[in-house]
């Protein structure tokens, strides 16, 4: 009897639990379903944002859409005169034959003829009257350039200013009403990585935007003294130069102007904010005042650092100081490293060019200057800059470094149109040699040995006898109109 009780209590109890099993897994379902069903299904990430996950807009349409209107394409045509050259158009003849040259020696002189040549580029609008920045190369010596708004209305253009050193013009066309126009950003505060947005009419094809990121900034690339570009890979091809570059908010941090021929995805915008500079000069002149101080400066190289001792390379190293000018009114010296200028921080030479050059004409500024590990303050007043003629040079003996040098005759000073006892002069430099490899040329004038003025051939060997075991030899030497400090190190 109790085995059957028991039996049946085992009975009841295993059915209990197995009940109360599936109950339980039935909520555990429930629930997974219930949650399952809450959250978003697996397609549905596609609809997330871009940028949420790697910082990329999702469009570039509504700003494209927005600052179209103020870019323009710009065609110009200007007439070429040519002879009999232009009709074989090759290069390896003319370079190897001498194109028109050799014709004439053949046929006599020929005359010439006139074609047009155009080009196109691009262009964006900066006031509703009709000022639009562009490139000079891209207006150059253009006899007709034509302007073609978005919406398809065209205008004849006049050119108000250029600039070639910065490769910047300004152009005005007269429209009938108010138009479009950009807002003009600031590019200091451009970042490398930041998106930006090229627009432009690349190969003569209609506006055509193109997108990236801002690869670097500050960019020297041997275009001329005040190269300060902005390197971005989004496409710049032919006929994208002088269109804006924006940002994502719709602001103009460059204007478009350079590729790289044999790069892929390698393009260069001037900063905005150098136009900006100097568009007051280009409305009001039609050409750009520069400031001048009256020196040659040059960068702070390794060597020249250890010569000097300096714990820094930071600065501008000024090799000579013109008579008359700003600095040596001043009293400035070769020697001196320029730190500072107008409280902003001098880097190299290049800075320091594009800050003077942004002065204006008649402003007294402060300089930070270091001149035998002491730092001093200087006050000049900023001149105009004007082109200087370069002079050149002439030829014999002393053998230093792989050099040989002569003393300075009155026939060659004159030719120098330096003072007669003022250094002495290279005349040679063997191939291969520390002197080569320092950068030294004939007809170099060299005037200092390790910060020691030299007079003359006995002072120079004097100084280079005394310093014939050392590694190493600070030069200062002028060449034509500019002087500059080398080191000579022995292989």
């Amino acid at each position: 009897m109790d085995g059957v009780k028991k039996s049946k209590r085992t009975f009841f109890v295993f059915w209990f639990v197995f009940l109360i099993g599936i109950f339980l897994v039935s909520m555990i379902g429930v629930l997974h379903f219930s949650f399952a069903a809450t959250r978003p299904a697996p397609r549905a990430q596609a609809s997330v944002p871009a940028r949420d996950i790697s910082g990329a807009p999702l469009s570039f349409a509504d700003i494209t859409d927005r600052v179209k209107p103020a870019v323009v394409n710009i065609s110009t045509t200007k007439t070429v005169k040519s002879g009999v050259r232009s009709r074989s158009g090759d290069e390896f003849f003319d370079r190897f034959f001498g194109g028109d040259d050799f014709f004439r020696r053949f046929f006599g002189d020929m005359p010439q003829r006139e074609f047009k040549q155009r080009s196109l580029g691009s262009g964006f609008i900066i006031t509703k009257d009709g000022y639009i920045f562009t490139n000079n190369h891209v207006i150059e010596k253009a006899d007709r350039i034509k302007v073609k708004l978005s919406n398809g209305k065209e205008y004849e253009a006049k050119v108000v200013g250029k600039d070639a050193k910065t490769d910047i013009a300004l152009i005005k066309i007269k429209p009938s009403g108010n138009l479009p126009v950009v807002e003009l950003g600031d590019s200091e505060r451009l970042r490398v990585g930041d998106w930006v947005v090229a627009i432009g009419n690349p190969f003569g094809l209609e506006q055509t935007v193109t997108a990236g990121i801002v690869s670097a900034k500050g960019r020297v690339i041997g275009s001329g003294p005040y190269d300060n570009f902005i390197q971005t890979d989004a496409s710049i091809n032919p006929g994208n130069s002088g269109g804006p570059l924006f940002t994502l908010d719709g602001k103009v941090v460059g204007i478009n102007t350079a590729i790289v021929a044999h790069g892929q995805g390698i393009g260069f915008a001037i900063p905005i904010n150098m136009a900006r500079e100097i568009l007051s000069d280009l409305r009001t002149k039609g050409k750009v005042t520069r400031g001048w101080l009256g020196i040659s400066v040059q960068d702070i190289t390794e060597d020249i650092a250890s010569s000097l001792k300096l714990k820094e390379r930071e600065g501008a190293l000024v090799g000579d100081v013109m008579p008359g000018d700003p600095a040596e009114r001043a009293g400035l010296r070769t020697g001196d490293i320029i730190l500072e200028i107008e409280g902003k921080r001098v880097r190299d030479t290049h800075e320091l060019l594009r800050i003077v050059a942004a002065l204006p004409v008649g402003k007294r500024v402060g300089l930070k200057v270091l001149r035998e590990g002491k730092v001093r303050n200087f006050n000049l007043v900023i001149a105009e800059r004007s082109d200087k003629k370069e002079i050149a040079g002439i030829k014999s003996r002393e053998e230093y470094f792989g050099m040989a040098v002569q003393e300075i005759t009155p026939q060659i000073a004159e030719f120098l149109g330096i003072p007669e006892r003022s250094g002495i002069m290279v005349t040679s430099v063997k191939e291969g040699s520390p002197a080569e490899e320092a950068g030294i040329k004939p007809q170099d004038v060299i005037v200092q040995v390790n910060r020691v003025k030299i007079n003359g051939m006995k002072d120079y060997v004097r100084e280079m006898s005394k310093k014939g075991k050392a590694d190493s030899v600070l030069l200062l030497i002028k060449r034509g109109r500019s002087t500059y400090y080398l080191v000579l190190r022995k292989n």
